[in-house]
């Protein structure tokens, strides 16, 4: 059996990458439209309602819009923009946390979640879900995230003749309404939304998101949290990962589809990090995966671990 899949978007830089991983895949049947017939309302809404499930990458305006185009009600969804990562009716698509993986299996409608935004929820989530830590804690997080987040402009920005600034990384969301805000804090049950520093270098692909600690705000030692990711993480997307290295590289899983969980710091002062590619599990990979459980098939399958 071949799936009809279709890609509303796919000229951005999520959208490209899960058409090229599509591509090799021998269950897949790819619909596809002509440049001209790619703004063609019609022809999108002919494409949206034929597949059996749909990629969107698209701003968010455009995503509600191409939603309310679908008049088939065995059509399912993947939105990988920020539009309904918080709306009632979909499934949040980070499987490996609060037992989201059965959720997803059957869901119609699932919001492939943020890049920054996954980093975070892998490493509070649990955590707030077994109460070793608040939910009206007051949290601080810093994310590392290659160039290739900005998409096609920031790119070719950084790819192109830069100013020396580009050159040193360059922190951004200054006014702490970064767009994957809501979500992280949704996600995880906090009451009160981290203050959060996203950060972007000169480096194509790859993150590490990073959230510090003090000894009053956590129930547990560092050797408690490592022995409980250790055993909350067992699959073979997100695993537990004890690193001795005295240097940790935010690019250390480009290219992979997995994500790194780690522990450093002393009792007194812990660090939470998470190290995985923006465009693998912080986006296009993490797509796939929502993907195969929502057709039935193999989490894994054509992901690269």
């Amino acid at each position: 059996m071949k799936y009809k899949i279709f890609v509303d978007g796919g000229a951005g830089t999520t959208g490209l990458e899960i058409v090229e991983r599509l591509k090799k895949r021998d269950d897949i049947s790819l619909i596809t439209l002509s440049e001209e017939n790619r703004k063609s309302d019609s022809a999108r809404k002919e494409a949206l309602n034929s597949a059996d499930l749909v990629f969107l990458c698209l701003p968010d305006d455009a995503a509600i819009a191409a939603v309310s185009m679908i008049e088939n009600p065995s059509v399912k969804v993947i939105d990988a923009s920020t539009a309904h990562r918080t709306k009632g009716g979909w499934v949040y698509g980070f499987p490996e946390i609060n037992g989201l993986e059965k959720e997803i299996k059957k869901s119609k409608r699932v919001a492939n979640p943020g890049c920054h935004a996954s980093g975070f929820n892998a490493l509070i989530a649990p955590l707030i879900g077994e109460n070793l830590l608040s939910k009206n804690a007051n949290l601080t997080c810093f994310s590392l995230t290659g160039y290739s987040g900005g998409g096609k402009k920031m790119i070719s920005e950084y790819e192109g003749e830069k100013p020396l600034s580009y050159e040193a990384p360059r922190q951004y969301g200054l006014t702490q309404n970064h767009k994957h805000l809501p979500e992280m804090q949704k996600v995880c049950g906090l009451e009160v939304a981290p203050v959060f520093c996203p950060i972007v270098a000169d480096f194509k692909r790859g993150m590490q998101v990073t959230v510090p600690l003090f000894k009053n705000q956590i129930n547990a030692s560092v050797n408690d949290l490592k022995d409980f990711y250790k055993k909350y993480y067992t699959g073979k997307v997100v695993k537990f990962v004890d690193s001795g290295e005295s240097f940790i590289s935010a690019c250390s899983l480009a290219g992979s589809d997995g994500m790194n969980i780690s522990v450093f710091g002393n009792d007194d002062r812990i660090l939470l990090v998470s190290t995985f590619d923006n465009l693998g599990k912080g986006a296009s990979g993490a797509a796939i995966e929502n993907m195969n459980l929502m057709l039935g098939e193999d989490h894994c399958k054509g992901l690269v671990l």
